[in-house]
């Protein structure tokens, strides 16, 4: 696939950037959100120790006035404060929970919920605790739009409270009051919003620096390389191997540069070795292949020469009683005309025997001219060809040797279509293929040879069946291997010549056989088809 094709997402230059800033983003998040979380409690902490030191600072200046009872002093110090900037209010209440003085002057005579988080600490188990930490008196609550920081401050009964000219209380009393002092956090939470707001603007500024700076050095030294050793890979994979990667990294991507640079010149020297391994395969199979066909066209002759021995004697037999005719006519012919000057009755009588000599001598001539087309060594040569012909030919060849043994040679043939055939080599296969049918029954039998059409009119089926011995079945898957016979004096030839005609004209060849009742050889033959040169 083109990198065009690649999807933008999918790229490495876009993925490498894109997991690296996330990772980031996710880093930096955390770490902001440590940061300001802990930035948010340290300002919360100095807010919350100037609460303390406001409420003690409250508690200071009121303690002579409390000490005298002089309340108004006390509550003016109060009002003071809680009129400053960043005091959101001041207030005070006894231990009932009553508002005795507030900055808020609405709020002055009201009841303070004791069970409500300011109070919980010193009414627990209905009871008041004698001392209270920093953390346990104060709060965080929202009032009037923004939040405050509560900070509360008993006011125990100590011993200068029982000796004091007031002596407005027993010695028994714990606590004597509440100072309640609230700070507004809106100038915190503000100046906070603006840290928290600047940090996470830096954090995105460097992510997204970072995300570009990881671009720009993926882009140089990862993607650039990756895209050229693609490139590089499909020239080769297209067949160039002159397709170099200039180096230019001196990492792993140098080393893998330089490593594809050696695979594509080992890739180069192993193809030329290749092709000239080829060249030279080529040359040795076309010697090979041509040797091959001399040995087989030898081999083919070998095996003509092999059954044309077979058929001399019986043709000897038959050419015989011929040349018998002619010698017994050719000294009758001469007594006859020895005997003194020829009237018409003895020329008609020469006449007739003389027609009798040349009948002869034709019939002659007949079998020694087969014999020798038999004989003769040619080429392939491709002609309209008809089988049933052929297969007359071939019978004229055999029927010497089948007389001689007692055989009946059966003839069935039905009009088929011409092939395109080498009349010779087929004439050879069928005399093969009679040959051993004749030489399978040594007492005796017939051959029965038929030619048909096969189903659908493209091939032409030839059969050969002897009432011979048989072959039996585990010799049977040898029959066509060179050099096997079922004969003590066979060649073994005959079947392998007959499998190679019938394959080069396109058809195939099977034999049926049964122990004892003799042998079928079927030849089909395809129409219309060039045989194989």
């Amino acid at each position: 696939m083109p990198l065009s094709h690649i999807r933008w997402w999918s790229r490495l230059s876009v993925m490498l950037p894109a997991v690296i800033s996330i990772g980031a983003l996710v880093l930096v998040g955390t770490a902001a959100a440590f940061f300001l979380r802990a930035q948010e409690q340290h300002l919360i902490n100095e807010v919350l120790r100037g609460a303390a030191l406001f409420s003690e600072t409250i508690k200071s200046s009121t303690y002579h006035d409390m000490l005298a009872d002089r309340r108004e002093n006390a509550y003016l110090v109060m009002d003071t404060i809680g009129h400053q900037a960043g005091i959101d209010r001041v207030r005070f209440f006894n231990k009932e929970g009553r508002v005795t003085f507030s900055s808020d002057r609405t709020e002055i005579g009201a009841m303070v919920d004791k069970r409500a988080e300011q109070c919980y600490g010193c009414h627990e188990a209905g009871r008041p605790l004698e001392r209270l930490s920093t953390s346990s008196r104060n709060r965080i609550y929202q009032a009037r739009g923004h939040r405050v920081l509560g900070m509360v401050t008993p006011i125990y009964n100590e011993a200068s409270c029982s000796t004091a000219p007031c002596h407005a209380h027993s010695v028994s009393k714990r606590v004597l009051g509440v100072i309640d002092i609230g700070i507004s956090l809106a100038e915190i939470d503000q100046n906070f919003a603006t840290i928290r707001g600047n940090t996470l603007l830096m954090a995105g500024l460097a992510v997204l620096a970072l995300g570009a700076f990881v671009g720009f050095f993926a882009q140089r030294t990862v993607v650039r390389p990756v895209t050229a050793l693609v490139v590089a890979t499909r020239a080769v994979a297209a067949g160039d191997f002159t397709k170099e990667i200039t180096v230019v990294n001196t990492g792993e991507l140098g080393a893998l540069e330089r490593s594809f640079n050696a695979m594509i010149g080992a890739l180069a020297k192993a193809r030329a070795g290749r092709r000239a391994l080829l060249e030279t395969l080529e040359h040795q199979v076309e010697e090979r292949t041509a040797a091959l066909k001399d040995a087989q066209a030898q081999l083919v002759q070998s095996e003509k020469l092999s059954s044309l021995g077979r058929l001399a004697a019986s043709i000897a037999h038959e050419i015989n009683n011929p040349l018998a005719g002619i010698l017994t006519y050719a000294k009758l012919l001469v007594r006859m005309l020895d005997t003194g000057p020829v009237d018409e009755p003895t020329r008609a009588a020469s006449v007739r025997h003389l027609k009798l000599v040349q009948r002869e001598t034709e019939r002659c001539t007949s079998i020694v001219r087969s014999l020798l087309d038999f004989a003769r060594q040619r080429p392939l040569s491709l002609k309209d060809t008809d089988v049933v012909a052929i297969m007359d030919e071939a019978i004229s060849l055999v029927e010497h040797q089948a007389k001689l043994r007692g055989l009946t040679i059966e003839k069935t043939a039905a009009p088929v279509p011409t092939i395109r055939a080498d009349a010779g080599q087929l004439r050879q296969a069928f005399v093969n293929i009679m040959l051993n049918g004749c030489e399978a029954m040594q007492s005796g039998g017939t051959l029965t040879l038929t030619c048909r059409l096969a189903a659908g009119a493209k091939a032409i089926d030839v059969s050969c069946a002897d009432t011979g011995v048989g072959i039996p079945p585990d010799q049977l898957a040898k029959i066509f291997d060179p050099f096997f016979s079922t004969k003590e004096m066979g060649t073994g030839l005959g079947l392998s010549v007959v499998y190679g005609i019938v394959e080069r004209h396109g058809g195939t060849i099977d034999i049926r056989s049964d122990v004892g009742k003799g042998t079928t050889v079927s030849l089909r033959l395809p129409v219309g088809r060039t045989a194989d040169a």
